[in-house]
């Protein structure tokens, strides 16, 4: 799979404080590089989930949904906001 693809990543919104209040997500590239570099706690039980799923996604061992929904639980762990939208 192609982690900096958008076809199989339905698309997200973080709503996340500082220069890029906005943080439109639509691949798994775009997954790691939200919970690295701009993650705003990194000792959160749901945010060591989503690393994980992220990863596993990047490798082909979960699905993008998986790395999606992890990542949206862990944003509601860190108190940001999440815009989806349905299909």
């Amino acid at each position: 799979m192609n982690w900096h693809r958008s076809g199989d990543f339905i698309p997200l919104m973080l709503m996340m404080g500082g220069p890029e209040k906005y943080r439109l997500i639509t691949s798994l590239g775009d997954v790691a590089e939200a919970l690295i570099a701009a993650w705003p706690i990194d000792d959160g039980e749901d945010y060591v989930v989503a690393v994980k799923a992220c990863l596993d996604a990047i490798h082909g061992n979960a699905s993008p949904h998986d790395a999606r929904a992890a990542l949206i639980s862990a944003a509601k762990e860190a108190g940001i906001p999440v815009i989806t939208v349905a299909h």
